[in-house]
């Protein structure tokens, strides 16, 4: 059998929630979203009014990472690529040809002279008469070469003169090259030339060497400009908390426009960023809220949980965006404290969720960070394992240790996977400590008081509720004396049971202890406070009987409430009953009935008492939510059936815990909470063994043996009173 508690998902209706949890979710989810986008988008850092040439006043740290193109640094290497671009000439190979051309043939006009001199033709005479005429500009020691040389002669030193002058002039010459060329035509020679010949020929054509390129300012400016054009923008990549410019540094151009980037300049809201935390948080809302709708259906109706968890979650949120980007104090927050405080007022999965929140919220705030991110998560799961019930101080410093020791070796891993020095490793680990310490302290200080204000019973409340010199329960013992000792029982009974299902044992004893308290507003009604004296029921119609029965539920709710009992536990009072029937007044009011028309066994005596509506003397209810509500009402049942039972040996106490059992099951009281079969097994093994020890036989001393006897004799003699077989237990 498994409780309708836990959600059937295969239905439709248990995938996505409708109707008030729809408009709870949209609520909720809303709010907190809200909440954390503002909190997360918000900009911490203050507004820096510099210029250039300021001295920075502190470290200047990026609050974000970010990649950005850099106008300055784009604009400094576009000017260097200008400045390696060297002067443009307006040289083309269509040019230099024609250049070529035109100074061959004018060195042809120069040389003719000379060519006429020494054709064979010409005479001595004339010859002697053209070399005196012939290129006047000639230096002496040139013109005494040239007197010298004969046809032969001059021939080679026309031809290399004209192969110079014109491979000079078909290659480009630079007008600031030119002067050069000329002073060094000698050595292009060949040819066999002695070096008067190349001197001569040098002379030759010197004054025909003319440059064929020309500097040009347009091809200059275009050619830099194109240089320019093709330098790839500078990015300038920095990660949050990097720092852009230390302390009483000088700040210059390229700090300013980095310092704009990043916004530390200006009020202006990142709209991108603010639209990527709003859609990160409300993913993370939708998966808590709805991890708890499907999962802790409980705690989804109960506003002063989801309350509690969105204050936890805010407060991780503001510290860690608060901490952000600042060295080593992110790794000294003490968020593993939250998975610790939901794991005592809550309990230990919906803890991991949170802290599974946290982390996430951790890693992204910072750079992301999947270091930052596994030490919150590793760091909060070791403190929730180790954290266990909380009952106890020794718990909460066991639990500190276990984060300790998780976030120390998670610093370690990862400084070990990356390059941080020995130094570094250290601050970290002692980050960790201190973040360990704090979470201990602070849960220890804070999980009592954060469950009063919202409602939630902690372990120390329930202990001290549990405590005998309390009110109500000393109220239980001096005025109800019965009612006292049947809770002590039950208490018992039902925390052996709680601790073979699972379920909590002490704030199921602790509610069994005070299920009853609403006897206290007419003890006398309840056959365990009478001692012996008459029963009032005797005198009673069934259904008179069974409203005063069913007061005793509503009385010990107002008590309760006056009392200022927690309300979870004040919840225990109407669900130990269920929607049970009583029974014995059921069956008392079906014969009474039945009487007129000649009892129950005639067929109108038959029809007379189904006539009866078993409505009227059934509780109020609600059945049992929870495993402890159901382990109570079980419990409540065996104990007051069993001690009316004059054989308690062990399949007696067996047959009647069955009966309860299969009473309560056929009834379908247990159609709301979680227990199963095996569960209802485990439970009957556990009351059986239970109540064995608590009526288990002592030896018959003799002087007892004659007390005994006596006082029957004494009782044989006095007067009898009937009072029809005991009331329900209540």
């Amino acid at each position: 059998m498994t409780a309708a508690a836990t959600p059937d998902l295969s239905r439709p209706e248990a995938i996505l929630p409708g109707g008030r949890d729809l408009i709870r979710l949209i609520v909720t989810a809303g709010t907190l979203i809200l909440a954390m986008t503002a909190i997360l988008g918000v900009d911490l850092s203050p507004r820096l009014n510099l210029q250039v040439g300021d001295l920075a006043p502190t470290d200047i740290k990026a609050p974000k990472a970010i990649s950005f193109t850099n106008p300055i640094l784009t604009a400094q290497a576009q000017q260097a690529a200008r400045d390696q671009v060297p002067f443009q000439y307006d040289f083309t190979s269509e040019r230099a040809i024609a250049i070529s051309t035109e100074q061959l043939a004018a060195f042809g006009r120069r040389v003719l002279p000379l060519d006429t001199a020494f054709d064979p033709r010409t005479t001595a005479a004339q010859r002697q008469s053209l070399l005196d005429q012939a290129l006047p500009d000639l230096t002496a020691e040139t013109r005494t070469t040239l007197l010298s040389l004969d046809a032969k002669r001059w021939t080679a030193v026309r031809t290399e003169a004209v192969r110079i002058l014109d491979v000079t002039e078909r290659t480009e010459l630079r007008d600031t090259e030119a002067a050069d060329v000329r002073q060094h035509l000698t050595e292009r020679m060949a040819g066999g030339l002695s070096d008067s010949e190349r001197q001569l020929a040098a002379e030759l054509i010197s004054p025909l060497v003319v440059p064929n390129s020309s500097f040009s300012q347009a091809l200059t400016d275009k050619a830099r400009e194109d240089a320019a054009a093709g330098v790839t923008p500078v990015i300038d990549r920095f990660v949050q908390g990097q720092v852009i410019v230390r302390l009483g540094s000088k700040l210059d151009d390229v700090d300013i426009a980095r310092i704009h980037a990043l916004g530390l300049d200006t009020a202006a809201p990142d709209v991108a960023g603010v639209g990527g935390w709003f859609l990160l948080t409300g993913l993370l809302v939708l998966l808590l809220l709805g991890w708890i709708w499907r999962f802790r259906r409980a705690f989804w109706h109960r506003s002063n949980v989801l309350l509690l968890l969105a204050l936890l979650v805010l407060i991780a949120t503001f510290a860690v965006k608060l901490t952000a980007g600042r060295a080593a104090m992110p790794f000294a927050l003490p968020v593993a404290g939250i998975g610790i405080l939901v794991t005592v007022l809550l309990d230990a999965e919906i803890a991991v969720v949170v802290t599974a929140v946290a982390a996430i919220l951790t890693g992204a705030v910072n750079g992301p960070s999947l270091e930052l991110g596994t030490y919150v998560l590793l760091g909060g799961i070791a403190g929730i394992l180790a954290i266990r019930r909380g009952d106890r101080l020794a718990t909460f410093i066991q639990a500190g240790a276990a984060v300790f020791v998780a976030q120390a070796i998670v610093v370690t891993a990862f400084s070990l996977l990356g390059e941080r020095d020995p130094t570094g490793v250290l601050q970290l680990i002692g980050a960790a400590g201190l973040s360990a310490g704090i979470a201990a302290v602070a849960t220890i200080g804070s999980f009592a008081v954060l469950g009063s204000v919202f409602g939630l019973l902690t372990v120390f409340q329930l202990l001290e509720l549990a405590n005998p010199s309390q009110p109500l329960l000393r109220r239980l013992l001096i005025e109800t004396p019965g009612t006292y000792h049947h809770s002590l029982m039950v208490g018992n009974l039902a925390e052996r049971a709680a601790e073979v299902t699972g379920a909590d044992p002490l704030i199921t004893r602790v509610a069994a202890y005070y299920h009853d308290i609403g006897k206290l507003a007419n003890p006398a009604a309840f056959i365990e406070n009478q001692a012996g004296g008459e029963n009032v029921h005797d005198q009673l119609a069934p259904e008179e009987s069974a409203q005063i029965l069913k007061q005793h539920v509503a009385d010990g709710i107002d008590l309760a409430y006056r009392s200022r009992l927690p309300k979870p536990l004040i919840a225990f009072i109407p669900q130990h009953h269920g929607t049970a029937i009583m029974s014995f007044f059921h069956a008392k009011a079906r014969e009474l009935a039945a009487e007129p028309y000649g009892g129950p066994g005639s067929e109108d005596g038959r029809r007379a008492a189904e006539a009866v509506d078993p409505r009227r003397y059934r509780h109020a209810g609600p059945k049992p939510q929870s495993r402890e509500a159901a382990l109570i009402m079980l419990a409540d049942g065996v104990e007051a059936s069993v001690r009316s039972l004059s054989s308690r040996d062990e399949p007696a106490i067996r047959s009647m815990v069955q009966q309860i059992i299969e009473e309560r099951m056929s009834d379908g009281q247990f159609d709301e909470c979680d227990l199963t079969l095996r569960d209802l097994k485990r439970i009957e093994d556990a009351f059986v063994a239970q109540l064995l020890g608590m009526y288990h036989q002592r030896v018959a001393y003799p002087q007892n043996k004659v007390v005994e006897l006596e006082s029957r004799r004494a009782a044989a003699g006095g007067d009898r009173r009937g009072d029809g077989g005991p009331p329900d237990r209540a």
